[in-house]
């Protein structure tokens, strides 16, 4: 990278400069009230030797200045305790100050949409008067926790993009955990409706239910919502870290659990009866009480259990990571030592179906999840953010975002119909809501399962990464849909699919021309609708890869009534695909009468083994489901009327 001659050789980010520009994005906050008051200093510019960490642990903590970004601030405290993604986030052995190669040059790496990036900034940090406006460590020589947040600011195009948002996103970021989000309040839930009819995520969890040993493993943030009675002096939307739970006994034998709060403002701020002086210390041992007031650094208070449901609105867990990347479980305690991703998209007109209230919902992206063994199962839906967040929108809080769900059916893979399961309640689901990343967490016995991520707006667009981490042997794949229908929007469609193999010796009969034809697979189907026109399509895919392409087709038998043993050889098919080409699939929409029929597909030649999908999509004469869903809660299934298909 260039460097530039008037800063000594210096290096200079010329995609982030110290300018307006990296400072402000649509001036809707307090930040602008900074206008030409901030001028861009180097670290050796602020103090003599500063450091990248202090040498004293506890003055590495951040302390917040002007900018409202306390939920950055709180997921920089878990980096603390977690070396391993401390050395993630900040790679260790880059050049610093004193240093001969040093030229003002910092790598910091985010966990984005599933991988890590990095990010390269210079080390002109944005001061008044000298000293640092925004975010900062204990220490004044430190200087990890400024660079950091520039880095994530340049990561969001400027400063201002960081006044206000969740911890549970930058817990993410910061770490490539899950992190999920608990009311404290006795309020229902939008994630467990009381009137649910399906298994939702358990919001109920009491963060008192998490066992002392995952309590001190978790990154734990607490948040409120508006000004709590014991901390007067906190406005609207405050998050503060959990550093520390414990339990005492007081002279009188009564167990309390006490928490270590860390306001990033570096102010105590705290009236309740455990407060420095409060009277709850005189319950204790005197030596006890200073032992455990001796363990508050700056900006600490303790709290009791009580205390902390009645001032706080919500908690953001982060799921513990081991140093191989394992997620540890934040409901059993059990390593998911199984994950996969893959990411996906809602696309307007082809897989954007919306919420259940819409009769395209079958079109959104569909996976499928093999479960080998009974385990526990986290599921994560995360959709990318938007870069620019619409302007004139700032002020709401998910103007960025769309509402998404997550809903899990258990199926049969190898009979299996789209639209009657669709149809029917999912085994577990989490309910729309205006997250960036939603989480289902359940224990699942083997079998099919079939995911289904969805927004709640019909046509809404978006990209989306699909987690799965498991305590047991688990696959993700991709269901891939048939092709649209052209010209046959109007009326009722289903689709089933039907797998298969022609094996060597026994179902690899060939096309016609041979006398083992009769040998091939055969899947039999039911036509009950008849609107006139085309109203079946079937298309035969072979599961090879395309280098190894067999020349494959398929006929369709009409099977005469009372007849179950149909002889291919003594009849003509209705209808007959032989392209016999070496395609991946192929296809033909036809007009059939209500009946039954057998389908059977072949390769050109004998002999030759493959597996193939057999999908098909025949219209119906079925009123679709009527669903009465709103943001936040379950469905109500008002009616599911399907024809039986075999």
């Amino acid at each position: 990278m260039e460097t530039d001659n008037e800063h000594h050789g210096m290096f200079v980010d010329p995609d982030f400069p110290a300018e307006e520009s990296s400072l402000f994005c649509d001036y809707t906050t307090p930040l602008p009230k900074l206008l030409g008051d901030v001028t861009w200093l180097r670290p050796q510019e602020i103090c003599k030797q500063p450091q990248l960490f202090p040498d004293d642990p506890v003055e590495a903590h951040p302390k917040q200045g002007i900018l409202g970004d306390c939920w950055l601030l709180c997921a920089c405290s878990m980096l603390l305790k977690n070396q391993h993604l401390l050395n993630k986030v900040f790679p260790p052995e880059q050049p610093l100050w004193g240093d001969r190669v040093y030229h003002g040059e910092f790598r910091v790496q985010f966990w984005q949409n599933g991988r890590w990036i990095e990010v390269r900034v210079d080390d002109q940090l944005p001061c008044v008067n000298d000293t640092l406006c925004f975010s900062r460590c204990q220490s004044p020589r430190a200087f990890w926790v400024a660079l950091l947040e520039k880095a994530y600011a340049k990561l969001h195009g400027s400063y201002e993009r960081l006044w206000a948002g969740q911890v549970c996103e930058a817990v993410v970021d910061l770490s490539g955990t899950i992190a999920v989000r608990w009311s404290l309040k006795g309020a229902e839930s939008p994630q467990q409706p009381k009137d649910s009819q399906t298994q939702h995520t358990p919001n109920g969890m009491r963060l008192s239910e998490l066992s002392l040993e995952l309590k001190e493993r978790c990154a734990i943030s607490c948040c409120v919502h508006s000004a709590p009675t014991g901390i007067p002096e906190l406005g609207q939307y405050h998050a503060m870290s959990v550093m520390e739970w414990t339990n005492v006994t007081t002279t009188t034998g009564e167990q309390v659990e006490l928490i270590r709060i860390r306001n990033p403002w570096g102010r105590r701020s705290w009236n309740g009866v455990w407060r420095e002086s409060g009277s709850g210390w005189a319950s204790l041992e005197p030596s006890c009480s200073q032992a455990l007031l001796g363990r508050t650094a700056e900006g600490e208070f303790w709290m009791d259990e009580t205390e902390f449901q009645q001032e706080f609105d919500e908690v953001t867990v982060g799921c513990p990571l081991s140093e191989t990347g394992h997620l540890q479980s934040i409901y059993t305690g059990s390593y998911l030592t199984h994950s996969h991703q893959i990411g996906g998209r809602w696309v307007k007109g082809h897989s954007a179906g919306g919420c259940r209230n819409n009769n395209t919902f079958s079109i959104n992206p569909k996976f499928w999840l093999k479960v080998c063994e009974r385990g526990e199962v986290l599921l994560s839906l995360l959709q990318y953010g938007h870069p620019e967040p619409p302007a004139e929108g700032r002020t709401q809080q998910h103007s960025h975002l769309q509402a998404i769900a997550l809903h899990v059916w258990k199926v049969e893979k190898k009979h299996f119909n789209l639209m009657r399961t669709l149809n029917k309640p999912p085994l577990v689901s989490h309910t729309h809501a205006y997250n960036r990343e939603v989480v289902v967490p359940t224990h699942l016995n083997p079998g099919f399962y079939l995911l289904v991520p969805s927004t709640f707006l019909q046509g809404a667009e978006g990209r989306f990464l699909l987690r799965v981490h498991s305590s047991c042997s688990t696959s993700l794949s991709v269901m891939k849909s048939p092709p649209p229908l052209q010209h046959c929007s109007e009326g009722e469609w289903e689709t089933l699919s039907s797998h298969g193999c022609w094996s060597v010796g026994s179902t690899a009969g060939g096309s016609r021309n041979f006398t083992t034809h009769g040998l091939n697979p055969r899947i039999p189907f039911t036509v009950t609708y008849d609107p006139g026109g085309n109203n079946v399509k079937v298309t035969l895919c072979q599961n090879r890869p395309e280098n190894s392409l067999h020349a494959i087709g398929f006929h369709i038998y009409k099977v005469p009534d009372g007849d179950s043993l149909l002889s291919p050889g003594a009849m003509s098919p209705v209808v007959s695909c032989v392209p016999h080409a070496h395609s991946q699939e192929v296809s033909v929409f036809c007009h059939l009468q209500p009946g039954k029929y057998i389908i059977i597909p072949s390769t050109y030649q004998p002999e030759l083994s493959a597996h193939f999908t057999l999908t098909f999509t025949c219209r119906i004469n079925r009123k679709a489901m009527q669903s009465q869903e709103l943001l936040g809660h379950a469905v109500q299934e008002v009616s599911c009327i399907s024809v039986m298909r075999r």
